[in-house]
This record gives C-alpha cells, sequence and structure tokens, in this order.
C-alpha cells in the first residue's frame, strides 16, 4: 500500500523540490512522490515560500493564490432584476454540476490506466479507448492532453509497432553477445552486430544504447571504492539468513540495506554525505532510508524507523545487512529487538552477499550524477537524492518488477495474494 504517514521533514523536502525545480507543477511532482495534488497543495499553504523557480531559472511568485469572490449584486437591483439574476445563476450551477458528474464519470475509468507507469500513454490510451463514449475534444482538455499531439499518437500507431517489433529482435542479438561476455558496453556491442555487415544494413550506436537502457542490459564500470564498511571486531555473531537468495514470498518479510556514500566537489568542501537504505526483497521497494553528513548507529537506526512508519509494522521480518560497525552495534540490535526484526548478515568482505543492495546503490549514482564525479553543493545532493528515492517507488520501471514501478507490482501482488472471501 501507499504511505500515508509523512514525517514534517518529508513535507518540507516535497515542497522545497516544488519550489526549486524549474518550471515544476504540482501535478508533475505529486505524481514523482506518489502522493495526490490536494495534499502537495496542502503542504505548500503551510510550509511554502510563496516563490518558486520558472523554466528559465528565475524566482517567481507562486500562482496558487486564491481568486477574488465576485462583485455582489447593486444595493438598488430590483425584484424582477434580482429573480432573473438568480435563475441565471441556478442554471449557471446546474450546467457546472452535470459538467462535474461528467469529470467524475471519467476520472473513475481513467484511474486504472494511470498506473501503467507512462503517464503521457495511459492518457492518449484512455482518450481513444472512451472517444466512442465522449467527445475527444472533452476527454484532452480533462486529461491536459492536446488534441493534436493525442491525433499524432495514433496516426503513429503502426510505426511503434513496427519499431517495437524490430528492437525486439536487435535486443535477441545483443542479448547473444553479451552473454557470451558480460564486460562489453554499447559501442563494442555495436562493432560486433556491424561487422562485415553491408553498410546500409548498419546498426547505429545511439539505438543500441537506447534499447540496452530499455533492457537493463549493462556493461561493466570498475567504480572508484570508498570504504563505507567498517567491520566491527565485537564478538556477537549474526547468522546469514538469505544466503544470497534476494527474493520473498510476500511483502514485508525480508529487507536488505546498506549504507553508501555521495561524494561532494572540492569546491563544496568535499567530504561525503552518506546514506542507509531498506529494500523490500519482494517488490525492490525502497521503504526507509536517511541521509546525514555521518556514518553513526543513528544514521541506520532512523532508516530503519522509517521503514517501520511505512508498513506499519516490522514484526517478524527480516533485515540483512553486511559487517558495518554501525549494524553490529549493540544500539541497533536493541532496536531490531524492539522491532521484531531478526538480523541477517553475510560473510565479512564478500558485497555478493548483499547485491541487492549494492546494485541498488550503482542505480542511484549511475543514474543521477550520470558523467559527473560529484554533487557540486550539499544541498543539490540532498535534492537530487531525495527526487530520485522517492520517483524510484512511483515512476522508475524495474524489470524485477515486469518493468512496473515496485508500488505498482506491490499492490498488484497484494490484490492477488489476498485470500478470496
Amino acid at each position: 500500500m501507499a504511505r500515508k504517514n509523512y514525517s514534517e521533514e518529508f513535507r518540507r523536502q516535497a515542497v522545497d523540490l516544488y519550489e526549486s525545480t524549474p518550471g515544476a507543477t504540482v501535478r508533475g511532482i505529486a505524481e514523482d512522490l506518489g502522493i495526490v495534488r490536494g495534499t502537495l497543495r496542502q503542504w505548500l499553504q503551510a510550509y511554502g515560500s510563496g516563490k518558486k523557480t520558472a523554466a528559465d531559472g528565475t524566482a517567481t511568485s507562486s500562482p496558487l493564490q486564491s481568486k477574488a469572490a465576485p462583485p455582489g449584486p447593486s444595493e438598488k437591483e430590483s425584484l424582477e432584476q434580482r429573480v432573473a439574476r438568480l435563475e441565471a445563476e441556478n442554471a449557471t450551477l446546474r450546467v457546472k454540476a452535470t459538467k462535474l458528474t461528467t469529470e467524475r464519470e471519467i476520472l473513475q475509468k481513467a484511474a486504472k490506466y494511470f498506473g501503467r507507469g507512462d503517464a503521457l500513454v495511459s492518457r492518449f490510451q484512455f482518450v481513444a479507448d472512451n472517444s466512442a463514449t465522449y467527445p475527444v475534444k472533452r476527454l484532452c482538455e480533462l486529461l491536459e492532453v492536446r488534441r493534436s499531439s493525442f491525433y499524432a499518437w495514433q496516426a503513429g500507431a503502426p510505426a511503434r509497432t513496427e519499431r517495437a517489433a524490430a528492437d525486439a529482435e536487435l535486443e535477441t542479438r545483443i542479448r547473444k553477445v553479451h552473454t557470451a561476455d558480460n564486460t562489453v558496453a554499447a559501442p563494442r556491442i555495436t562493432a560486433e552486430l556491424n561487422d562485415g555487415v553491408p553498410q546500409g544494413e548498419r546498426v547505429n550506436h545511439k539505438r543500441v544504447a537506447r534499447v540496452m537502457r530499455a533492457a537493463g542490459i549493462t556493461g561493466y564500470v570498475k567504480r572508484r571504492k570508498v570504504r563505507t564498511t567498517v567491520p566491527e571486531p565485537a564478538d556477537r555473531k549474526v547468522p546469514d539468513l538469505l544466503k544470497r537468495d534476494f527474493t520473498a514470498t510476500a511483502p514485508n518479510r525480508r529487507y536488505v540495506g546498506d549504507i553508501t556514500y555521495l561524494p561532494l566537489s572540492q569546491a563544496a568542501g568535499g567530504g561525503n554525505l552518506y546514506l542507509a537504505t531498506v529494500i523490500d526483497c519482494y517488490s525492490r521497494r525502497l521503504v526507509g532510508w536517511a541521509i546525514a553528513d555521518h556514518m553513526r548507529t543513528e544514521l541506520v537506526e532512523d532508516a530503519l524507523k522509517a521503514a517501520a512508519a511505512t508498513r506499519g509494522s516490522l514484526a517478524g521480518a527480516v533485515f540483512h545487512s553486511d559487517h558495518g560497525s554501525v549494524y553490529c552495534s549493540k544500539d541497533y540490535a536493541t532496536l531490531c529487538s524492539t522491532l521484531g526484526v531478526a538480523q541477517s548478515m553475510g560473510a565479512v568482505g564478500s558485497s555478493a552477499d548483499n547485491a541487492l543492495a549494492e546494485s541498488f546503490n550503482a542505480a542511484l549514482k549511475r543514474e543521477v550524477l550520470q558523467d559527473a564525479k560529484t554533487w557540486p553543493d550539499e544541498l543539490t545532493c540532498r535534492r537530487q537524492t531525495f527526487k530520485w528515492l522517492t520517483s524510484y517507488n512511483t515512476k522508475r520501471r524495474h524489470s524485477w518488477c515486469r518493468y512496473n514501478t515496485p508500488i505498482t507490482y506491490e499492490i498488484a501482488a497484494t490484490a492477488r495474494l489476498q485470500p478470496a472471501a
């Protein structure tokens, strides 16, 4: 289920994300965070500064202002004029009521489309499927899409089908090369595919990269190592309850977590921020996290507490980590015992024993930093990381979830796992 209780820090970060993102809209930010627009508007009224960033980067006043009430009737209005005015207002209200009823019916039907991941394509598909019942113009206005864009999307259906089939065939060829040598990436795979092929039949390296991104195929990249796992020399032994099996039969059964560094530029003073995570093995959903400028026990405690707040209870669940000193501390063990969580740890020095958490950390840095090596400053780092972490659950398609988002996959699975009445 989607998170219902939000901390004050989360609300303030959501407001800051809206106000600092150039050209941001309430709809777009609400979709990224997985909340309804009304909730975000309430937070903006409670915590907002009244400023936002325009598309060109300049600061402007927030458009969320109430409209002035229409002026009242003239004091010298006659009885006939008053009756006529009230009848006209009554007729206007009836028209608005009918319009609202129609809009509610349309939005109720549209709800199932918006869980498919690509919001724009889902809206186009909804218009196409309901154009025989409602006017296309009304549907496009309500769903906030241009009719010209819808008709262009509709006209492009045959080309998209043909392109999808061609991309599927190319993906098969790419996988064959990648299976033989999993270290190769797009440039070398392109060269292999074009070896001995006539000029007119060769494939472009940009298309190969696009298909690989869509299919989740990547080459090996050696990453700079920063030591975030400091082994604890204590005598307390914690068993490995997962044995590299990062699956679960249902949500809220098995979790993995880790600490990763978030490097800052030398211009910002250098150093790192640190991110602690709690990830559900069933849906790959990030249920808890915490960011700080230290690696003390409070960091991992805050992440686990956030997970408990999201789930309501972690009783009976397993949490798997490495042998970092913070995870081996007595305070953390006490918190796990209080929450009813069984601790699990892999072997010392073996990243494969916590591969799911390591993979999550790599995806975060690869997709947020891309070609950059560091974040320019601490505020930018916190903002960009917060945005990626929230959209990871609500917008980012995951191959494990059959290219659905983790929350969509979890909701569908929960409904499927519930016993019939």
